[in-house]
Order: structure tokens, then C-alpha cells, then sequence
């Protein structure tokens, strides 16, 4: 019987659930004025005619005040504890107002009442009213065993919001408290039983209803709109969820599952571009293609991206065996292409060429390479070994059986290098442009070409996902120094870009994704430490969750990165985020001679020799200052 009753009130419209509160508080406030006067009378008062008109002007008085303080809006069963703090506040100022109505027929002679009636009256109303309302929530919130996490506001009251409002409702585990939505003409009014309220009611919502996420709902949105938003959201101590692009969206039950985390690629605001559809078909479609270092973060990319396109066979080639198997185990989830792991190094050379040649390879993705700056200072020779003749087997290869594309995955730590990482990684550019120097003069139609960019958002060894571990921790997150700055780009544009750049290589090139503004990574930290909810804890806010904490730069670290060797030689593409370094040639030596100097060096592990040949090669004018130009991306107060 008694969850029946539960039942049943809970099952009632919130009209008029809302009327049975407003009747109940009229009737306890006009108990708690006459509970007041018999404990001041010390006897069972019986009030007369006049004292009658003093004991309804108080719940007269207060039911409007409660309006006003929204204690009608709320829905009981997820009422915060801090609400109490509202219900003191509403009852304090309706007692004021009542007894100035009290004062009022007090100098109008029409009766004289006891001055501490109202004061008892405050206690016993903050006891009954106060009471009431967390007494019910405890009553009907464990009914039908249903227990909600966290409540939500839903940022866009449009159709997704909408579905997605219901479907959470359905699901149960959040409890939707409202909308926020800048059009003016649905505040207020209700979208899927839920109110509308503007977004600077966010503050009262956090306060008083206990809202933890918000969770944007507008697919469609602007980058640039998208931004701002996440900008004013981000100056309050909440969690920020968002539904993906309108394109990957379920309908109905599927919109749950499509809520995510809020993307630090949001904050940046970086718009990207549709890509082109017959530069991809062109360079995958019906062929057979081989990605290096398959298994890491662009080479995984790239076989998800090559996948879609039909090519007649897909080729992982990776050195971790536990990569491999993973890539190729969420491709064939995807496909039923034939897809051929290898296991092998591409220092290999017996193996590259057999892979080649057995596969009928038409086309080279080379992304294997060790990346990691400060792991590759500190071993310089298996650098050397993996990114530069790794690089040179499995190119020279690729001339030598007739692939019809090559590309090299490249790196902006390759302009005017100061590690051995992005050493390598010029010397690895240096043997691609030498290739399409036999190639062409041997009339073979081949086309090798480099990709050069920036960092992307979440690979492995990207600063992000250490950030992201460093929160979760509680703290500190490190950042190498103050100024320091990066280009970023997702890993989805990257590997689109990457492909159609390969499709309009002409032999030679070298390409340059745009990547943007470079962007403070002191700025990244504390917009990824505001986004989890959290505020920043420095000199202005000592009381924070979580502190930056300043480590210095590591070995081999430079302040700035740059794309281009030289700006004013940079050539656009018939692909606006495609440029093409201009065909200046940086290197007067012969690379072949070079690299067996290096490989002798190499071979009798002289680190020292060798890193001196690695960085004579690269000429004294590429090692100028960078150019200091920084970009902060925008940051929300605290």
C-alpha cells in the first residue's frame, strides 16, 4: 500500500502536484502562526476574528515570496541539500513582509501582538516546510528502485535536445532539470515536459537544483558559435558533455550512447573542411595498400579512413605485436576486405621487399617512426636506425618494385631541428625527395612525397591524453614551460589531409597541412582542467582543484614549432588546407654518401659521430630562430 500511494503521487500531473504543495504550505504556514501564539501563550490559543486576518496574511505573504524563489519549479525528489539554504532565505523574507503587515495594523490600532510570535513562527516554518519538502524527497525518491546519478540541463531545446531529454528520462539514470537555449521565444514555456530557461540561469540552476553536466545539444552549431559557448560554460564549476555532428547522430534510444566528452578540439575552435571524395576514391579505391607503423596513432587512422574507400586490400605493417592485433581486430569488425597483418620492423629489408612484392603494393603509407622527443634524445642510434633507414629501406624498396604512390608521414620538429627526433625525421624527408629524383629520372610515373604537420589531439605521446591522466589523478598537471606553444589538429583531419595530399603529389613535394594558430599550452591545461569540471588553483585562486605546475623544458625541446622552412615559398593547393613547400633545395650534398657515413657511425655505435653527421647534413640557415608569434586560444575566467 505504501508504494501505491508513492505510485500514485508520483504518476500525478505536475500541475497539479504543484497546486497540492501550494495548499499544503498555505495550510502549515497558517498552522505554524498559530503553533507560535500558543507557545508564546503558553496555552492552546483561540484566535479571534482579527487574530484570524494576522494568521492568513502569513501564508498570503509567503506563498508569492516562494514563487519568486522558485520553490514551486523544483521537483522534489531531486532536491539538492542546498536548497535548504533557499527555503530559509524565501521563509526570512515572508516573515518581514508579514510583519510589517503586523506593524502596520499594530499603528493602525486594530490589535497589539507579541514580538516574539514571529520570530517563533521562523523556526517552526523553516522546521515544517523545510522538513516537508526533503521529507517527501526521501519518500519518492526510492520508489520503483530508481536512482539518478546526477542532474542535467540539456544547452538547446531543439529536436535533439528534445529526443534526447526523453530519452534520458526513459533511460533513468540522470534526471533532467532543464533547457537553456538562447531563443526567447521557447524560455519559459516547456520542451518534452522540461522548462526553458535562458543560459544565464545556469548560476541559479547550479545552486539551487543541484545541476552537475550540461550537455550541449545543438549538432549543428558553428565551430566558431560552438566555442564561445563552451567559453561561457567553462566559468562555472560543472561538467560539459556534447552530442557529436548532426551526421553521426542516432535518433531516439541511440542518443544516450552518443553523448561524449567535450573535445579540447572544441575549445580550439578549429573548423575543418569537407573532404575531398574523388581525391580519396583516386588514391585507395580498388588498390592494394600498405600502412607503416599501422598500429600507432595516425597509422591506425589511416587504415580506419582507407577501409571505407574499397581499396582491394589493406596491409598492416607494425612492429608491436599487440598493436597489430588490435588494428586488425577492429578492422575486421568493419570490413570484409582481405587485410594482411605483418609483423616486422621496416628496417627489415628482406621483409619489406617480400611484403611488396607478394601483396602487388601500389600504394606506401609511411607512418612507422619513433616520436617521442626526450625517448629519442636518449637513444640516439635506435632513432637513427628506425626513422632514417627504416625510412630508407622500405622507400628504396617501393622504387624498386614500382609503387605507385609513396607517402612519408613527416613532422614540423623536421624544420630547423633541434632533437634528434625531428632530425631524423628531415633526413627522412631528404630520402623521399631523392627517391622522386631517381624515379622521375628513370620515367617510371612513381610519385614520393612527405606530409609535414603538427601534433594531433589525442595520439600516443600527445601532451592531451597526459593531461586528461594528470586530472583525473587530481593533479598537478605539468607543463614544460610558460610560453610554449603547439600547432594541433585531429587525427581524423590529419589522415584525411594525409591521403589527398598523396593524391595530388606531382613527385618530390613536400606538403603542409594547415594547422591553424599555434596555441599556449598553459592555455590548453587550464581550458582541459576547466572543461572536467574543475577550476584551477593558482596565485588568484589558491582554493582551486587542481594546480599547473611549471617543470622545464626536456632535452631537446624548442619553445615554438614551425611548418615552413620558408614562409614566403609556400604554394597553396587546389585543397585550402593543403599547402606545398616550394622546390628550393635546402641540402647540396649527395644523400646516398651521406647516409653511409652515418650508417658506419651507426654500425660501430659511436653516438657522438653520429649525431654530429645528423645534424651537419641539415644546413647551418635551417637552425635560425623561430618566429616567436604566439596565439592564446580564448580562456574562460575563473
Amino acid at each position: 500500500m505504501f508504494n501505491s500511494i508513492r505510485n500514485y503521487l508520483l504518476n500525478l500531473p505536475r500541475p497539479l502536484k504543484r497546486g497540492i504543495l501550494l495548499a499544503f504550505d498555505f495550510v502549515a504556514l497558517a498552522f505554524a502562526v498559530w503553533a507560535a501564539y500558543s507557545f508564546r501563550l503558553n496555552e492552546i490559543f483561540r484566535p479571534d476574528l482579527l487574530q484570524l486576518l494576522v494568521v492568513f496574511a502569513a501564508p498570503l505573504t509567503a506563498i508569492p515570496v516562494f514563487i519568486r524563489f522558485g520553490l514551486y519549479r523544483a521537483v522534489t525528489r531531486y532536491l539538492p541539500e542546498k536548497a535548504i539554504w533557499t527555503i530559509i532565505n524565501a521563509i526570512v523574507i515572508a516573515t518581514l513582509l508579514w510583519v510589517g503587515v503586523l506593524f502596520i495594523l499594530e499603528i493602525s490600532r486594530m490589535g497589539v501582538f507579541p514580538r516574539s510570535v514571529p520570530l517563533i513562527y521562523v523556526i517552526l516554518a523553516i522546521i515544517i516546510i523545510g522538513g516537508s519538502r526533503f521529507g517527501m524527497k526521501y519518500l519518492l525518491s526510492s520508489s520503483n528502485g530508481r536512482k539518478y546519478s546526477s542532474q542535467i540541463v540539456i544547452y538547446g531545446a531543439g529536436a535533439a535536445g528534445s529526443q534526447l531529454a526523453t530519452a534520458l528520462q526513459r533511460e533513468g539514470s540522470k534526471y533532467v532539470v532543464g533547457f537553456l537555449d538562447d531563443d526567447k521565444s521557447l524560455q519559459g514555456s516547456e520542451v518534452a515536459g522540461v522548462r526553458v530557461y535562458e543560459p544565464s540561469k545556469l548560476e541559479y540552476l547550479i545552486d539551487n537544483l543541484g545541476v552537475k553536466e550540461v550537455i550541449l545539444s545543438m549538432p549543428s552549431i558553428a565551430s566558431s558559435k560552438r566555442q564561445v559557448i563552451f567559453a561561457e560554460l567553462s566559468k562555472h564549476n560543472i561538467k560539459i558533455r556534447s552530442l557529436p555532428a548532426l551526421a553521426d547522430l542516432a535518433s531516439g534510444k541511440y542518443l544516450i550512447s552518443q553523448v561524449r566528452e567535450i573535445d579540447i578540439d572544441d575549445v580550439l575552435g578549429r573548423s575543418s573542411i569537407p573532404a575531398d571524395t574523388k581525391l580519396l576514391q583516386q588514391m585507395i579505391e580498388g588498390k592494394s595498400i600498405v600502412v607503416s607503423g599501422a598500429g600507432g596513432s595516425i597509422g591506425s587512422e589511416l587504415c580506419r579512413l582507407i577501409i571505407k574507400w574499397k581499396p582491394r586490400k589493406l596491409v598492416l605493417f607494425e612492429a608491436n605485436e599487440f598493436a597489430l592485433y588490435q588494428i586488425e581486430r577492429v578492422l575486421k569488425k568493419r570490413t570484409n576486405l582481405p587485410i594482411i597483418p605483418i609483423l616486422g620492423s621496416v628496417i627489415d629489408k628482406k621483409l619489406v621487399e617480400r611484403t611488396l612484392k607478394q601483396e602487388a603494393v601500389q600504394v606506401v603509407f609511411h607512418a612507422a617512426a619513433h616520436k617521442h622527443v626526450p625517448l629519442v634524445e636518449a637513444n640516439v642510434l635506435e632513432g637513427i636506425s628506425n626513422n632514417v633507414f627504416g625510412t630508407e629501406t622500405i622507400a628504396k624498396a617501393s622504387l624498386g618494385i614500382g609503387v605507385e604512390h609513396f607517402v612519408l608521414i613527416s613532422t614540423d620538429k623536421a624544420v630547423r631541428p633541434t632533437n634528434v627526433m625531428g632530425a631524423t625525421k628531415r633526413w627522412a624527408e631528404l630520402i623521399i625527395r631523392d627517391c622522386a629524383k631517381k624515379a622521375k629520372a628513370m620515367g617510371k610515373g612513381q610519385k614520393f612525397c612527405a606530409v609535414r604537420f603538427g601534433n594531433v589531439l589525442g595520439s600516443n605521446g600527445s601532451v592531451v591524453p597526459l593531461f586528461k591522466e594528470q586530472i583525473a589523478a587530481g593533479g598537478p598537471v605539468t607543463v614544460t614551460d610558460e610560453v610554449m606553444t603547439r600547432y594541433f589538429m585531429s587525427i581524423h583531419e590529419a589522415a584525411e589531409l594525409i591521403v589527398q595530399a598523396g593524391s595530388m603529389a606531382e613527385g618530390g613535394d613536400i606538403f603542409l597541412l594547415e594547422m591553424g594558430e599555434p596555441v599556449l599550452i598553459r592555455d590548453l591545461a587550464e581550458n582541459m582542467i576547466r572543461l572536467s569540471g574543475q577550476s584551477v588553483r593558482d596565485e588568484q585562486n589558491p582554493t582551486g582543484d587542481i594546480a599547473i605546475e611549471i617543470i622545464g623544458r626536456r632535452p631537446g625541446e624548442k619553445t615554438h614549432e614551425e611548418l615552413f622552412y620558408d614562409p614566403q615559398n609556400v604554394q597553396a593547393t587546389k585543397h585550402e588546407k593543403i599547402l606545398k613547400a616550394g622546390n628550393k633545395v635546402y641540402i647540396r650534398s649527395d644523400i646516398s654518401s651521406k647516409l653511409q657515413v652515418l650508417e658506419k657511425a651507426k654500425n660501430d655505435e659511436d653516438e657522438i659521430s653520429a649525431r654530429q653527421i645528423l645534424f651537419n647534413l641539415i644546413e647551418s640557415d635551417d637552425r635560425s630562430s623561430t618566429d616567436d608569434r604566439v596565439v592564446r586560444i580564448k580562456r574562460a575566467p575563473n
